[in-house]
């Protein structure tokens, strides 16, 4: 928390001494929501440290990215089980994330919020199984209530963006098959290669 608000302060100084018109920050949708993490607390610092800032700013929370479901899992495994809560969750691509982050950068400071999300929602426990499922990867997913992510308990609607979030267009479906496919070509080896 105190080297995330120090590099913040720095940042936001040296913006003011060079006159930057616009400050442009990565944040997720839920930081106000996830508080019982440290991760998110600091999150919510650098928030408040733009906001009070002079610097004109517009703050981008992102859904969770596709390409962090396995280390969710992951992190959610004990053995062959996966205890995922099944609470909603509007996962986007990487992809789309920087396309928002660019319109956001591109366009006037709205000196607030903007929320990004991916096309469609997913219950958190049906997510890792979709995932694992793509990957051949036996494990079994578990719906918990209990169960938690990055180990805190999220409520209901804790990782969902509110209605009028700007939405991407990479369909999880799309992107596991695109993922999966370059994932099992780059184990192959070309013929006659030692």
């Amino acid at each position: 928390l105190m080297s995330r608000r120090t590099s913040t302060q720095n940042l936001l100084a040296y913006e003011a001494a060079a006159g930057v018109g616009h400050h442009v920050a990565l944040s997720v949708v839920g930081t106000d929501r996830l508080l019982k993490s440290g991760f998110f607390r600091a999150k919510l610092a650098q928030e408040n440290l733009i906001k009070a800032s002079k610097t004109p700013y517009t703050i981008v929370r992102a859904t969770q990215f596709f390409e962090f479901v396995k280390q969710i899992v992951d992190y959610s495994t004990e053995g062959e089980k996966v205890r995922m809560p099944p609470a909603l969750i509007q996962p986007m691509a990487a992809d789309d994330v920087a396309n928002g982050v660019a319109s956001v950068a591109t366009a006037p400071p709205v000196n607030g919020t903007v929320e990004v999300g991916g096309p469609e929602q997913f219950r958190l426990d049906e997510l890792a199984r979709r995932f694992l499922a793509a990957r051949q990867d036996a494990r079994e997913v578990i719906s918990d209530p209990l169960g938690r992510y990055y180990g805190i308990e999220v409520s209901e609607r804790a990782l969902v963006p509110d209605n009028d979030a700007r939405l991407g267009q990479i369909r999880f479906e799309s992107w596991l098959t695109q993922t999966t496919t370059h994932a099992l070509s780059s184990h192959l080896q070309p013929a006659g290669a030692d």
